[in-house]
């Protein structure tokens, strides 16, 4: 019995210690409390928390259109940490940051780090102008992609804004090193997408945010 009692203690602990590193990380704050959507707003009927994580779409029903949660707060130069999976036939959502809802529309505007296939390849890290150029801005080579990013499990996204150079990183692996040179937005919402269309579930956690000063 008391080696039991040890063992359940040194799981415990171990849990409390993940979820300190978590936290402790310099200057990040947890955008996501692991059991409640406070801080975001989108459609709930879409969105909801399953086991610690913010959870998108349907595995089973086809999704009407693109839907968005999205943070009540908007945020300019930062650097964003989370963990991001996808599964389903639909095989695509994404990251938007620095991003806005279009007025009486389910849709946002502004720069998404991509998640999925689409046009015949990988597209995990690229980053994407929604709705507005509507065009992939910069992307890494898909073999280097495929060979970091895990199917049906967790990635690990770092998404960084300083001024007008944006960088991604997928898994350690540096996606995006892209500068702005259009007269674009440089503040904006931190929104989670899952993408219209066949069925698909993306599922976000881990979501911690850090401000550069400028």
């Amino acid at each position: 019995m008391k080696e039991n009692n040890i063992v359940c203690a040194t799981i415990v602990f171990a849990s409390l210690l993940g979820s300190w590193a978590v936290a402790a990380e310099d200057g990040f704050v947890s955008l996501f409390d692991g059991k409640t959507l406070t801080g975001w707003e989108g459609n709930l009927k879409v969105f909801r928390v399953e086991d610690g994580a913010i959870v998108g779409g349907s595995q089973t029903e086809a999704i009407p259109n693109n839907e968005f949660l999205c943070s009540e707060k908007e945020y300019g130069d930062f650097e964003l940490r989370l963990k991001a999976k996808l599964a389903g036939t639909g095989d695509n959502a994404g990251i938007q940051f620095r991003s806005a809802r279009i007025p009486d529309h389910h849709e946002v505007i502004g720069y998404q780090c991509d998640m999925g296939s689409a046009w015949g390849r990988k597209i995990w890290g690229a980053l994407y102008d929604e709705s507005r150029r509507r065009k992939v801005l910069a992307e890494d080579e898909p073999d280097k992609v495929q060979k970091v990013y895990n199917d049906n499990d967790w990635n690990e996204f770092v998404i960084r804004c300083e001024g007008n150079h944006i960088q991604i990183w997928l898994n350690g692996l540096q996606t995006v090193d892209y500068t702005e040179s259009e007269d674009v937005a440089t503040t904006g919402i931190i929104g989670l997408q899952i993408h219209g269309g066949k069925p698909a579930v993306a599922s976000y956690k881990d979501i911690r945010i850090k401000e550069l000063s400028k």
